[in-house]
C-alpha cells in the first residue's frame, strides 16, 4: 500500500486526482499506476485501469487470476467492473469513497451474486494516509 501511496503522490504532483494502484502476483509487484485522466485526455485512465492493463501485458494474459490489487481509494464502478472481468482475486484499498465507491460504499460490485466472479476485499489499510492525500488535493482546488 505504501507503493500505491507513492504513486498517488506522483499523480498529485501532476495535478491529477491522487489515486495510486499496485498489482501483485506471486509476491512480486507486476504493475504500478496512478490516475492519468488529464494527461492522457482519457476518462478511463484511472490508476486501477492503468495497472490492470500493464499487468495483463506483462503476464501476457487478460485474466489476472491469483493477483492482488492494492489501491489507495475504494474503486469506482468502472474499475471494480474491470477487476471482475480480469478475475483479480483480492482487492486491498485504503479509504472509502462515499460518493462513488463501488465496492462497499455506493455499490457492491466485487461481491455481487449476479456476477460470475467475486473478489476478496480488505479495506481500511493505511486509511488515514490515503484519505489525507485526497483531502490535500481537493483543499488546494477550493
Amino acid at each position: 500500500m505504501r507503493l500505491a501511496l507513492e504513486a498517488a503522490e506522483t499523480a498529485y504532483s501532476l495535478d491529477e486526482v491522487p489515486i495510486g494502484a499496485v498489482l501483485v502476483f506471486e509476491e512480486k509487484i507486476i504493475a504500478v499506476g496512478y490516475n492519468r485522466t488529464r494527461l492522457d485526455i482519457d476518462p478511463t485512465s484511472h490508476a486501477e485501469i492503468i495497472t490492470i492493463r500493464e499487468a495483463s501485458k506483462k503476464l501476457n494474459n487478460y485474466r489476472l487470476i491469483d493477483t492482488t490489487l492494492y489501491t489507495t481509494i475504494e474503486p469506482c464502478a468502472m474499475c471494480a467492473g474491470a477487476m471482475i472481468w480480469a478475475r483479480v482475486a483480492r482487492l486491498v484499498y485504503g479509504a472509502k469513497d462515499l460518493r462513488a465507491g463501488a465496492v462497499d460504499s455506493v455499490f457492491q460490485i466485487c461481491n455481487n451474486t449476479s456476477l460470475n466472479h467475486r473478489i476478496s476485499v480488505t479495506s481500511g489499510v493505511l486509511e488515514e494516509d490515503c484519505r489525507a492525500v485526497m483531502q490535500k488535493f481537493f483543499r488546494a482546488r477550493r
